[in-house]
């Protein structure tokens, strides 16, 4: 496979053309020059938000292009158009954003979706990222492969969900759990997103799929669990009850990285149906490795986790945990 990744070396692209390396693929990574690529692929320089940012890709041909952009949508529009008769295919990680909120429960890809155009400047994420999709659809037809993540976690995180979490179990004493302990997530391992896109261009897959694991894969119990046991923590978990937390005005999601209370939140953060990703091969590795392998990444880097900086930082303030825990003795 000759692959153009565009980004490829932070989190996703970078596990995607990591992937297609091991693989024995031609990959050329196009990025902005703020990063390392990784070793033994062709680099390409380029800034697709300025003028002229695009002109490394007026030549060549590739089998596949992986994209993740997030940004505009009129930068997904102005490379899909360029590409569209020198590449075979074109894969787009795209979000589970993209459905109106709230979904329900057990949504597929025939969910409604948010209003946006191919042709917008800076917009919200969940516009930006259906603005994407469109741009790709338009360009390449049923070439196109739409690849609707969840919330993606492993190693290269660059949002701080599991890097905090780890971070904070390996402090130890007593944390804050937020319940139910059986509690169902969902979510994919970055390197299991990336087998799957590649796995589904070759095959020659087009159109939407919801990219994550299956509801349930693993509760928040499990997750925090397999945070204490690799981090070898003498860490002691208070479970508080979703009444409980929220009552303390910490917010799910944010100031608790993973977590959304039983409901409205929880059904659209981790619900989603994946039946048709299922059917077409993903495979999803035990929480345990995923977990396991991020500590190792993130020792390597001496516990900071790169942080991307169009994301706010999560987490909980140590202070307001320790008042809410004080106050719940």
């Amino acid at each position: 496979m000759k692959l153009l990744m565009l980004g490829g070396t932070e989190f996703v692209g970078r596990n995607v053309a990591e992937e297609a390396r091991a693989r024995g693929g031609q990959v050329t990574v196009f990025h902005r020059g703020h990063h390392g690529p990784p070793d033994g692929m062709t680099v390409l320089h380029g800034d697709r938000r300025a003028p002229g940012g695009l002109e490394a890709l007026k030549d060549g041909t590739w089998d596949v292009v992986v994209d993740t952009w997030s940004g505009a949508p009129s930068a997904v529009r102005d490379t899909a158009r360029l590409l569209a008769g020198r590449a075979g295919r074109y894969v787009y990680v795209s979000s589970r954003s993209v459905y109106r909120f709230p979904s329900a429960a057990r949504l597929d890809e025939d969910g409604l979706l948010v209003d946006s155009s191919p042709g917008l400047g800076d917009v919200a994420y969940a516009q930006a990222k259906r603005g994407g999709e469109m741009a790709v659809t338009d360009a390449f037809g049923d070439r196109g492969l739409l690849a609707r993540a969840g919330l993606i976690l492993g190693p290269w995180e660059n949002v701080g969900r599991l890097p905090w979490w780890l971070n904070r179990i390996a402090r130890g004493g007593q944390v804050l759990a937020p319940g139910p302990r059986d509690l169902p997530l969902q979510y994919i391992d970055a390197r299991d997103l990336a087998v799957w896109v590649l796995d589904a261009a070759e095959a020659g897959l087009g159109g939407p799929y919801n990219l994550v694991g299956p509801p349930g894969h693993v509760t928040m119990g499990e997750l925090l669990d397999a945070c204490a046991r690799v981090t070898g923590s003498d860490a002691r978990l208070r479970w508080l009850a979703p009444e409980a937390v929220l009552a303390a005005g910490i917010e799910p999601w944010t100031e608790l990285p993973v977590w959304a209370p039983p409901g409205e939140l929880h059904d659209t953060l981790h619900g989603g149906d994946v039946s048709k990703a299922l059917a077409a091969g993903l495979r999803c590795r035990p929480v345990g490795e995923t977990v396991a392998d991020t500590w190792a990444w993130l020792r390597e880097l001496g516990m900071r986790a790169p942080q991307r900086p169009d994301r706010p930082a999560v987490g909980l303030d140590p202070e307001k945990e320790e008042s809410v825990l004080r106050n719940i003795s």
